[in-house]
């Protein structure tokens, strides 16, 4: 009973099985793909919501993939991890820009909305 035990501790949740291959993590590229386009969408001054939102749906689903691997590193390769730490820095990148751009859009509508009943008085 011993020997049955200590020959199922030696393949813990922790370690892959000697003979598997290790795989991607399942949303490794799409992460990365959306933290990338965190960063186009926040340049322009209209749309800047875009990124926010790429930004906010890119770091939720990092943090999935993160659990995911940390919970069972030796299942997934480190490449696709690293793909998905790249893409959470993308998308925090693409995150803080988005809202500074959205910010600053917001502020220029209200200055020229406040300055709406000035304009009426020149003529």
């Amino acid at each position: 009973m011993e020997e049955q035990q200590t020959h199922s501790d030696q393949f813990s949740s922790r370690e892959p099985h000697p003979n598997s291959i290790p795989e991607n993590l399942p949303s490794a590229r799409i992460i990365l793909i959306l933290g990338i386009l965190s960063i186009v969408f926040c340049w322009w001054h209209l749309i800047s919501f875009v990124g926010i939102a790429l930004g906010v749906v890119t770091l939720i689903l990092a943090r999935k993939e993160t659990i995911l691997y940390e919970t069972n590193p030796g299942r997934f390769t480190l490449i696709s991890y690293n793909n998905v730490k790249t893409g959470r820095i993308c998308a925090i990148i693409g995150l803080v820009i988005s809202v500074i751009v959205f910010i600053f859009v917001l502020m220029v509508i209200i200055g020229l909305l406040a300055t709406l009943p000035f304009w009426g008085m020149i003529k």
